[in-house]
């Protein structure tokens, strides 16, 4: 019975040392993979977590792709805002596609850091871009975003005159009309830069919020080159509307003519570079409908063209147009208001150089159907282009306004500077 007793104790005892061997080995582990002192070389153990850690980051490529615009961007640039960079790596495939799977067109750089689309996006889309670039050691990282662009309602364009690669004459000031009315005019004129090739300075003129003109002092020089750059991508116009437009135009002068019409003398002097090369007799605006005076210059050309009296203001009593031609010969329109130069079938030629009998016009002598090449008006029409100057003086009426048409000449220099914003 003591014998029993005795023998259970060493069993006891004997399971005891076992279990404390046990935990002190777990404690043992523990020091190791939680100390500083775990072991004498400080190996890692089988299974720990930093050889996990350091496993997994020996699989992970260190290229690190960055794409703009970031992913749920709205309003994002339709010109330069989309863009994949890479560090620690190269870029091996970008694919760009719109909501409806179409895919955008772009290329990688030579040197494999980035990508940009080769053509502009379009307004108010949803755009994904996934990108995949690989470092030295051949391991792969991924990066995708979505971004919408710019809507329609929250941006603006402006619609220049004149037209790139055209070329105009020495009184064609620069004339952009928003589509949007502008309220940081300091912002959007300062993305705005005309200059000439001669250096003249060119200053820009606010005439309300959707209309902004470029002139310099004096006429363009004849023969220059004028150039108009638009850097309006993503400036700000107004709150929550934001430009579009990244554009650089250029337009050349041609040669220096303007025509003087002498209203009392009802006479027009035409000159090219200071030299008279024609006098041609008029018919200006009556006394009871007088031409403008002023600088004015020609903005649009029509070989026949209809003019309506009720558009401009000229009714009779039944509220119908005072006149109704439908093809005036030779039009050449001075003002927004209906001021032309044009040529008129329908006066006796009695009336060129002695009466003054239109509307307001100024008339050259022609003929119907504008087949005549010896008329005066058909030489005045040839021999004239876009941006053209037609000085009017002596008439009984004042002087025409400086937005009525691209006539901002009629302002004085430093009234022009005024008005600009910058």
């Amino acid at each position: 019975m003591e014998k029993r007793v005795i023998t259970d104790g060493w069993r006891r005892k004997k399971g005891l040392a076992a279990a404390a061997a046990v935990l002190g080995g777990v404690l043992v582990l523990s020091a190791c993979t939680g100390g500083d002192e775990g072991g004498a070389t400080g190996a890692k153990t089988p299974g720990s977590q930093e050889q996990v850690d350091e496993a997994a980051a020996q699989k992970t490529s260190k290229a690190q792709i960055t794409i703009t615009p970031k992913n749920g961007a709205v309003n994002a640039s339709i010109n330069k805002d989309a863009k994949v960079t890479v560090a620690d790596g190269t870029l091996t495939e970008v694919t760009m596609t719109s909501a409806d799977g179409k895919t955008v067109k772009g290329e990688i750089s030579a040197d494999g850091t980035s990508w940009q689309p080769s053509e502009q996006l379009e307004r108010a889309t949803v755009y994904k871009i996934s990108a995949t670039a690989k470092d030295a050691s051949g391991l792969e990282a991924h990066e995708n975003t979505s971004f919408t662009t710019v809507s329609k309602a929250n941006s603006f364009i402006g619609n220049f005159t004149p037209e790139d690669g055209s070329t105009v004459g020495v009184g064609m000031p620069v004339s952009i009309n928003f589509n949007k009315p502008i309220t940081d005019k300091k912002a959007v004129q300062s993305g705005i830069a005309v200059s000439s090739s001669t250096g003249q300075e060119v200053v820009g003129h606010w005439f309300n919020s959707q209309r902004l003109d470029f002139r310099p002092e004096q006429y363009w020089t004849e023969g220059s080159t004028v150039t108009l750059k638009l850097d309006l991508d993503g400036v700000e116009g107004a709150k929550g509307v934001f430009g579009v437009q990244q554009k650089t135009v250029t337009f050349k002068i041609g040669r220096n003519q303007v025509s003087t019409v002498d209203v009392a003398a009802k006479t027009m002097k035409v000159t090219q570079d200071g030299k008279v090369i024609r006098t041609i007799p008029i018919s200006a605006g009556s006394p009871e409908n007088p031409t403008y005076n002023g600088q004015m210059v020609i903005s649009e050309k029509f070989k026949e063209t209809r003019m309506n009296g009720a558009t401009v203001g000229f009714t009779d009593d039944d509220g119908k147009g005072e006149y109704d031609i439908k093809d005036v010969p030779h039009a050449m329109r001075l003002s927004t208001s209906g001021t032309f130069i044009h040529g008129n079938y329908w006066g006796p030629d009695s009336i060129f150089g002695s009466a003054n009998t239109s509307h307001g016009c100024v008339g050259l002598n022609d003929v119907k159907g504008a087949g005549d090449p010896n008329q005066m008006a058909a030489w005045f029409y040839d021999n004239s282009i876009i941006g053209d100057v037609v000085v009017v003086k002596n008439s009984k009426d004042k002087t025409i306004a400086p937005d009525n048409g691209l006539n901002g000449w009629n302002m004085s220099w430093s009234q022009w500077k005024a008005g600009s914003a910058v």
